[in-house]
């Protein structure tokens, strides 16, 4: 095996995975210090439903404009254009 070749290929750490470290090491310190009696971070039931309420609208609304919405008659035409394009060069959607 080429090991020198191997160590330029850095692997990067993804936002995504930083975040859900962040995320647990703040909860963790939230369950510590709620056990010992403390409360830094505190949050209501009411803020709670809000939070998940706005997240799923969030969601929603981002998985509904993902895909092309085509609405005039000009798009729906440059759609077509694309998918024949697409089957013409092998490329599935």
């Amino acid at each position: 095996m080429n090991e020198s070749n191997n160590s330029n290929n850095k692997l990067q750490i993804t936002s995504g995975t930083i975040a859900r470290t962040a995320i647990l090491i703040l909860a963790l310190v939230n369950q510590v210090l709620t056990a010992t009696g403390h409360s830094v971070i505190n949050i209501s039931d009411e803020n709670i439903n809000t939070l998940i309420s706005t997240g799923f609208t969030i969601v929603s609304a981002l998985i509904a404009w993902w895909k092309n919405n085509s609405f005039t008659q000009a798009a729906i035409m440059a759609d077509e254009v694309m998918k024949e394009d697409k089957n013409a060069s092998g490329t599935s959607d």
